[in-house]
Parts: structure tokens; sequence; C-alpha cells
């Protein structure tokens, strides 16, 4: 039961958290600022200095977390069909939050939420494609 978990609502819900400690609450003003602000700076080769945001590593995140998830959707398994649907009140949750809470409306939960449709739409289309392969239309 455990695979039908859509593992992006984990940057979905750590950004939740955030919202919830570092913004004020949902309705908190300037959370797009709070998670731009540098945690550390690298130095590169070029010495050229490379600041690093709250937002930059839960993008980075919700990216590997993707890539796990399209691995995820490529199995014909029926549990593929709960983890699609899992993913899609995953994504209208998503949206309702970017649309009508202000901590939300930021390019950070933005890329997230698009994350989470490109799931919902890889997972359907895997399976459909992967459906049409099992049926057989040949005459006996």
């Amino acid at each position: 039961m455990l695979a039908a978990f859509p593992l992006l609502a984990l940057p979905v819900l750590l950004y939740n958290l955030l919202m919830l400690t570092i913004s004020g609450g949902f309705g908190g003003a300037g959370a797009g600022q709070r998670l731009a602000a540098p945690l550390i700076s690298l130095k590169m080769a070029s010495h050229a200095v490379w600041p690093i945001s709250l937002a930059d590593v839960l993008i980075a995140g919700s990216l590997l977390i993707l890539f796990a998830e399209l691995l995820k959707s490529a199995g014909t398994r029926r549990i593929a069909i709960l983890n699609h649907s899992l993913s899609m009140i995953l994504f209208i949750a998503c949206l309702i939050e970017f649309l009508l809470f202000p901590a939300f409306a930021t390019s950070t939960f933005f890329l997230i939420g698009l994350m989470v449709l490109l799931d919902v739409l890889a997972g359907f289309v895997v399976t459909i494609i992967a459906a049409r392969r099992e049926v057989d239309f040949r005459p006996e």
C-alpha cells in the first residue's frame, strides 16, 4: 500500500510546514522573499559565488522525487492506478493552495505543483500506453 503513496506529497508537505513556520501562516505575505534568501554561498572554480536558497533546495529535491515518481509510474501493476488517483488529488490540493493562499503564490510552489501535474499526466499516459499494448485485436 505504501507504493501507492505519491512521493511528491513530501515536498508539498515540507512547503506547507515551512509556510506555517517561516512566513506567518498561509496568509503570510513575503514568503517568496524568505524562500529566496541565501542559505549558503559556494565559491566556484571560476571564482564566482553561487548563492543557494531554500527555494533552490526545494526545487532540486522535488526534481529528484519527480524522477523517482516517473520510474514508479512505468509499472503496470494495479497499485499504479491508485497512485495516479492520489497524485491527482494532490495536484488539486496544490492548485487550491496556489490560487487561494498568499504564501503559496510563489514561483517555487508553482514549480512544485507543475511537477505534480507532470507526474499525473505521465502516469496516465504510461498506463494507457501499457494497456493498449496488452490488448490484442488480431482475428483468430
